[in-house]
C-alpha cells in the first residue's frame, strides 16, 4: 500500500513538472525568445518569476545543449548534456524523479522548443523538489494498516455470524434427512421463519409425509394381502380337518366339502391373478400397447359378453352412443378396467336394476360413463373406493366373490392412459362412474 501510493505521489509530481516545462517551453516559442535577441531582459525577468512561484529551477538551452539561461546563474554559458535535454532536442518530452532519498530528491521535466518550420531550436529543463512524502506516508501506511486489522476482524466476526445463521437452520435440515433416511418417516423439520430454509424445511416435510403415506399405505397392503388370502386358507382347512376328523364321511359330504374347497381355491386364484395385475400396473413405466381402437365396439362386445351376468338377476344393460369414437388406447388393459366397472354395477345393483353403459367424446377426449341403480356409495366411503381390498358393503361383497382389487385396478390402468375416473353416487341413489381417456395418447 505505501509503494502504491509513493508511485502514485511520485507519477503526479512527474506530470506536473511536464506540464510547467512544455507551458514554458510554449511561451518562449511563442514570443520567439530564442531568435530575437532584443527580448532577453523580457525573457529572464519571466523566466526568474516563473521559477520564485513554485521554487523551481528553470534552464534553457539551444539546439546545442549551450545554456541561454539559468534562474539559478551557476549554469549559464555551459554546455549541459544531461539525458533529458539530449531527449527534448531529439524531439520527445519527459520526466524523471532523480535523487530519491528519504528527505525527497529532484524532478527534472524536458520539452522541446521549435521555430515555425517545427525545427527544434532548443529545450527547457524544469527542476522541481520533490516533497518530504515520507512521512506523510508511514502515517497513512500504519492508519491504513489499522484500519485493514480492524476491518479484517469485523468481516471475520460476520462472516461467522452469517455462517451460523446459515448453518444452524441447514444442520437441523441435515440430521432431520438422515433419520427420515434411516426409516424414520414421523420426523419433521421445525424451521421458522420466510426465507429458503424455511421453504426448503415445508418441502422435506411434505416429502416426509407423503413417504409416511406410502409406509402407510404400504403396510396397509401387505396387512389387506394377509387377511384376504388367511380367510379362505382358514376356511380350507377347517373343512379339511372336518373331513379327516370324523369317521365313515358320507360320500355325499365329500363332495360338499370339496366343492366348498374349491370355491376358497377359486377365490385365493382371482386375488392373486389381481395382485398379479396391479404388480404389473404399478411398475414404472409400465408398457401399454397403444392401438387405434374403436371405442363403440370396445364396448359392445363387453355388453354382450357381459350381458348373460345381467340375465341371472333380470338386470336390463344397455348401451347408448351418439357418435363412432376412436382413440389410440391399451385394448386389452382399457378393456378390463371398463369390465369392472360393469360388473361392479350388475354385483351391487339389486334384482330388476338398470345398469346403463354410454359413451361420448370432444376434440380431445372420450368419455365412458357406467350408471347403475344400486345401493350407491356415500361422501365419506367414495375418497376410498379406488384404494386396494377397500369394500363398501363387506359381506355383500363376499357372496359376489369380489376380491377388493378391481377398482384399484380400474384406477391404475386409466391413469397409465394419462386419463382419470371419478365417481358420482350418494348412499341409496346408485352410483356413476366417469372414465375420462385422451383420444390421442403421449407418453409422459
Amino acid at each position: 500500500m505505501r509503494n502504491t501510493l509513493l508511485r502514485y505521489f511520485q507519477n503526479t509530481n512527474e506530470k506536473e513538472a511536464l506540464y510547467e516545462a512544455n507551458k514554458i517551453a510554449g511561451s518562449i516559442q511563442k514570443a520567439n525568445y530564442l531568435l530575437d535577441a532584443s527580448k532577453s531582459e523580457q525573457f529572464l525577468r519571466e523566466l526568474d518569476e516563473k521559477a520564485a512561484e513554485e521554487n523551481r529551477r528553470i534552464i534553457v538551452v539551444d539546439k546545442d545543449a549551450y545554456v541561454l539561461a539559468d534562474t539559478n546563474g551557476s549554469a549559464v554559458g555551459s554546455v549541459l548534456l544531461v539525458p533529458e535535454i539530449m531527449v527534448a532536442l531529439e524531439g520527445t518530452d519527459e520526466a524523471n524523479l532523480k535523487e530519491v532519498q528519504k528527505n525527497g530528491g529532484n524532478i527534472y521535466a524536458s520539452a522541446y522548443i521549435e521555430n515555425n518550420k517545427s525545427e527544434k531550436i532548443g529545450a527547457v529543463l524544469v527542476v522541481s523538489p520533490y516533497g518530504k512524502v515520507y512521512t506523510p506516508l508511514d502515517d497513512i501506511n500504519s492508519r491504513l494498516l489499522i484500519t485493514t486489522v480492524i476491518l479484517a476482524l469485523v468481516i471475520a466476526v460476520t462472516v461467522f455470524a452469517i455462517a451460523h445463521i446459515i448453518m444452524g437452520p441447514l444442520r437441523k435440515i441435515l440430521e432431520t434427512m438422515r433419520k427420515i433416511a434411516s426409516g424414520q418417516f414421523h420426523q419433521r423439520i421445525d424451521i421458522k421463519g420466510h426465507d429458503e430454509f424455511t421453504e426448503l424445511g415445508e418441502t422435506v416435510n411434505n416429502m416426509t409425509t407423503k413417504l409416511e403415506q406410502i409406509d402407510t399405505s404400504r403396510q396397509e397392503f401387505v396387512s389387506n394381502v394377509s387377511h384376504e388370502l388367511k380367510t379362505p386358507l382358514s376356511s380350507i382347512k377347517v373343512l379339511t380337518e372336518s373331513i379327516l376328523l370324523q369317521e365313515n364321511v358320507p360320500t355325499e359330504m365329500y363332495k360338499e366339502f370339496l366343492v366348498d374347497i374349491n370355491s376358497e381355491i377359486d377365490r385365493m386364484t382371482a386375488i392373486v391373478n389381481d395382485l398379479l395385475s396391479l404388480v404389473k400396473l404399478d411398475v414404472n413405466g409400465a408398457k401399454l400397447n397403444i392401438t387405434l381402437v374403436d371405442m363403440n365396439k370396445l364396448l359392445r362386445d363387453l355388453i354382450k359378453r357381459l350381458t348373460p351376468l345381467a340375465d341371472n338377476k333380470d338386470i336390463e344393460l344397455s348401451f347408448e352412443t351418439t357418435k363412432e369414437v376412436n382413440a389410440e388406447v391399451d385394448e386389452v388393459k382399457l378393456s378390463l378396467a371398463i369390465s369392472n366397472l360393469i360388473e361392479n354395477g350388475i354385483k351391487y345393483t339389486p334384482m330388476q336394476g338398470k345398469v346403463k353403459v354410454s359413451l361420448d367424446s370432444d376434440h380431445l377426449d372420450c368419455y365412458i360413463t357406467v350408471q347403475d341403480t344400486g345401493m350407491g356409495i356415500s361422501e365419506e366411503e367414495q375418497s376410498k373406493v379406488f384404494d386396494r381390498f377397500y369394500r363398501v358393503d363387506k359381506t355383500r361383497d363376499r357372496e359376489t366373490g369380489g376380491t377388493g382389487l378391481g377398482l384399484a385396478i380400474t384406477h391404475s390402468t386409466v391413469v397409465l392412459h394419462n386419463g382419470s375416473v371419478k365417481v358420482i353416487s350418494g348412499e341409496g341413489k346408485g352410483a356413476t362412474f366417469v372414465v375420462c381417456i385422451p383420444l390421442k395418447h403421449e407418453e409422459v
